[in-house]
């Protein structure tokens, strides 16, 4: 895998590099923008873009709007502020995830695992146990028996699944499930993973709670006995 990170500050570059280069990852960088897709149009090979809002010359948000035009290429946004604007424009230009820094680097490679494993392999179904989602059927079962899920829940549940031990903001599930427009609350992420929470039964406590976070899914023994 090789990725391009790309970042005005020399120490966090070298940290993401350390880590990409410990996962076997090959790794480019840029400064700024225009670097960056200097970059991008001389490595067709690139599988994945770590990118800095912040930046001179061309912010981050310019950079992935030009470097889309050439290909589509999954990219997770760094943002420093933590604004809300930085993160919805990035959502509705199409990035894939974002980090607001300071961030932990595993978190960061995390990420990009979940991503790269979601843009090479489309799942056919998920299998725990008893509990099986058929992706390509839109059902999900306990057993012989089908369970009945709004679209929405469906979507959150398959959304967890693609997303597999990584924390989720209810932020960013309120950007993927129901669209960067949206006007509606935290209540509403809440209110719907308790509606799934109750559908999926002795498996509820896979969805656990994140303090002060949001909610990950977690295949765990322990939680579902609760």
């Amino acid at each position: 895998m090789k990725v391009l990170i790309i970042d005005d500050e020399d120490l966090i570059r070298n940290i993401i590099k350390e880590y990409c280069m410990n996962e076997g990852y090959l790794t480019y960088e840029a400064r700024d923008g225009i670097e960056a897709l200097d970059l991008f149009k001389a490595h067709s090979d690139i599988d994945i873009v770590i990118l800095d809002v912040m930046m001179p010359n061309m912010d981050g948000l310019t950079a992935y709007t030009q470097m889309k035009k050439i290909r589509n290429t999954p990219t997770i946004i760094l943002s420093a502020r933590g604004e809300e604007y930085d993160k919805l424009m990035g959502f509705n230009l199409g990035v894939d995830d974002y980090l607001t820094k300071p961030f932990s680097p595993r978190e960061l490679i995390a990420r990009i695992k979940a991503i790269l494993k979601r843009d090479n392999k489309v799942l056919d179904s998920y299998v725990y146990k008893d509990l099986k989602v058929d992706i390509r059927a839109h059902a999900v079962y306990i057993g012989d028996k089908e369970i009945e899920l709004t679209p929405k829940e469906y979507e959150l549940l398959l959304y967890f699944i693609e997303n597999k031990s990584i924390a989720l903001s209810r932020e960013q599930l309120l950007s993927k499930i129901w669209g960067y427009d949206f006007f509606g609350d935290d209540r509403t992420i809440d209110t719907h993973i308790k509606t799934l929470r109750s559908h999926l039964g002795p498996y509820r406590n896979m969805i656990k709670t994140i303090r002060g976070v949001g909610y990950k899914f977690e295949e765990k023994e322990k939680d579902l006995t609760n």
